[in-house]
């Protein structure tokens, strides 16, 4: 596959819901969802080869709900740039949503 050769630029946007309640109240990282943690899953995850968007989508939202207990729903989307799909298009992308 010619992706596999030259590589692709991606875009990935993660909304997470949690109770935040107890970290507006303590101002403490430990009450509230790390933004750090988030970002070395999907880097991580994106670091995997994969076929489909799909799949890493869904990857990265397993990785999440495991990881970070406070997180009670997770939306992501995962967006490819400049597809090489025979066409003049910017990106294509999949969104993925679970709730716990």
């Amino acid at each position: 596959m010619e992706e596999e050769h030259i590589g692709s630029d991606y875009i990935v946007n993660l909304k997470v819901k949690a109770d935040l309640t107890q970290a507006s109240q303590s101002d403490s990282l430990m009450d509230t969802v790390d933004y750090v943690q988030l970002q070395t899953i999907v880097r991580e995850e994106m670091s995997i080869r994969s076929k489909l968007l799909e799949h890493v989508a869904q990857r990265i939202i397993d990785s999440v709900l495991e990881n970070l207990s406070m997180v009670m729903e997770v939306k992501v989307s995962v967006s490819k740039r400049n597809p090489p799909i025979g066409g003049d298009v910017a990106e294509v992308m999949v969104t993925k949503k679970m709730k716990r």
